[in-house]
């Protein structure tokens, strides 16, 4: 009977340091996500910047595709908006998924024009427009990379607060809703191009 008594009490003392333990683990799981949202947020900010002077270089050329040049830019601000919503707060579920959203209608936007600047041999060959979308594609490669990383640090959060014991308190510690994975278009869909009629 001591015995039994000596090992509850032994149990009972060692609880708050293990919850303090999974608590601290907790913390520094989503800062690592939010850390990582960071770094989104960084490239996308950059190729935001860049779709600007994207689309004046391509005025002077395509002085009759106004609809395309101002849907690019009119996309772009959706996205630049749903990216500081994001920002904010990583964490939210509904301001992933809207960013995930408003980088698809970009992505799209992007490649109708991208098809109508293929009619246009003398702005495909022009300096600028080919240093801009050199920069561009770079500037996806590193959202890709970042957004593989965020997706990874989510997930390692996701795994550890789902887990056992970690589970049975990471809701008393506020950790109660999963994180959510930042999912661009189905890169099938990205790859199909745009159907463009004159």
């Amino acid at each position: 009977m001591t015995v039994v008594l000596i090992v509850i009490l032994t149990l009972i003392a060692i609880f708050p340091f293990y919850a303090i333990a999974i608590f601290n683990k907790l913390i520094a799981l989503r800062n690592r996500f939010e850390n990582a949202f960071a770094q989104i947020d960084v490239q996308l900010k950059r190729r935001y910047d860049l779709i600007p002077n994207l689309v004046e270089t391509a005025k002077g050329y395509m002085s009759h595709e106004r609809e395309t040049l101002e849907a690019v830019i009119a996309a772009r601000n959706a996205a630049a908006s749903g990216l500081a919503a994001a920002a904010a707060n990583p964490s939210s579920a509904v301001a992933i998924r809207d960013l995930a959203g408003q980088e698809g209608a970009l992505g799209a936007a992007l490649g109708r024009l991208n098809v109508v600047m293929e009619a246009y041999p003398d702005l495909k060959a022009n300096q600028n427009m080919m240093q801009l979308s050199e920069e561009l594609t770079s500037t996806e490669n590193k959202v890709a990379f970042a957004r593989q990383a965020f997706n990874d640090q989510v997930m390692a959060y996701n795994t550890y607060k789902q887990s056992f014991p970690p589970v049975v308190v990471a809701t008393i510690f506020g950790h109660g809703a999963d994180a959510t994975l930042l999912k661009f278009e189905d890169s099938a869909q990205i790859q199909a191009a745009p159907k463009v009629s004159f």
